[in-house]
């Protein structure tokens, strides 16, 4: 799942190349008749809403709420996205696919005209398009089709649809104080876990929770009452310089995810632990070998040798 650098890398992109852009027309294969979830455009109702209002609309900014892309439209409306496990945002020229497009490529039912990076088969899972006017496309290509995108006042934010939300890892304000009060706020938790419950601080997800606790010798089932504060100052301390190599990096595209240019980013490159199982541990004089373990139905990756879980 796409987690703070890869939305804030899609955000970043789409900056770069949507602002002021008016929308045309909008087209998916998503919508159903009968879907459960009435405020998405899985919904056929909602979408027939959602494309008459979005049509005509001009793009102000993207910004990120923890995981959450918000497109800013000019009619005080916002197009709220989450890529969920395997979404992502694509950018360019889009025609629909033919079979002149060669035996690999006529399924793809939109075909990226030129930019070759968007012809990756990771990006032919295209589900929903926008068309700007100038004749750009900005498309959401879902593998699993679990992604959310769905239309909000942009006025009602903060108040409904982020609300829930913990602070952001990244926020100027997360300091250890208000790291440490969010964390305490689990107690019984396991740590691993609880860094990753969006309600407590948002953007953390399954790479980097076990990035940061393989940086401050944390095991990944600790729970939180025991961790001393020395180790959760460490914690803290390699928390956002983590993410923004993350984003430096362009993101994490050791599974699904690519940039809005249809390129994969460059994290997955420099993981210490994260999918390294049965690798030797990259601690210095460290002679552990990492071991994955699930832990509240999410993989933890980690060194037994240097992450030792307290007994307490």
């Amino acid at each position: 799942m796409p987690e703070l650098p890869e939305v804030q890398t899609t955000v970043n992109g789409l900056n770069k190349t949507v602002t002021g852009f008016t929308i045309g027309d909008a087209w998916s294969d998503l919508p159903k008749k009968n879907h459960a979830r009435k405020d998405e455009i899985k919904n056929l109702v909602f979408w027939n809403s959602f494309k008459e209002k979005i049509v005509g609309a001009k793009i102000v900014k993207a910004e990120r709420r923890g995981k959450n892309i918000l497109i800013h439209l000019n009619n005080e409306l916002t197009i709220l996205i989450h890529m969920k496990m395997t979404g992502h945002l694509l950018f360019g020229k889009y025609r629909v696919g033919k079979k002149e497009d060669g035996e690999e490529n006529h399924n793809w039912m939109w075909w990226p005209e030129k930019q070759k990076s968007l012809q990756d088969p990771y990006n032919r899972f295209i589900h929903f398009l926008i068309t700007f006017t100038n004749g750009k496309n900005l498309a959401f290509c879902d593998s699993r089709k679990f992604g959310k995108v769905t239309l909000i006042k942009t006025k009602d934010l903060e108040d409904k649809h982020v609300k829930s939300l913990g602070p952001d890892a990244m926020d100027e304000k997360m300091d250890f104080k208000l790291f440490k009060e969010r964390i305490l706020t689990k107690p019984r938790g396991r740590i691993k876990n609880v860094l990753m419950d969006q309600t407590v601080i948002t953007g953390i997800g399954n790479i980097y929770s076990d990035e940061m606790l393989w940086e401050s010798s944390v095991h990944p089932e600790e729970l939180i009452k025991n961790i001393p504060e020395e180790k959760l100052k460490k914690m803290f301390a390699s928390m956002k310089p983590l993410l923004k190599r993350g984003i430096d990096f362009g993101g994490d595209s050791m599974s699904d995810y690519r940039n809005i240019f249809g390129e994969r980013g460059e994290f997955q490159n420099k993981h210490n632990v994260y999918r390294k199982t049965k690798m030797p541990c990259a601690r210095k004089n460290c002679p552990g070998v990492i071991i994955r373990k699930v832990v509240g139905g999410r993989s933890a990756h980690f060194c037994p040798t240097h992450q030792i879980k307290l007994e307490k």
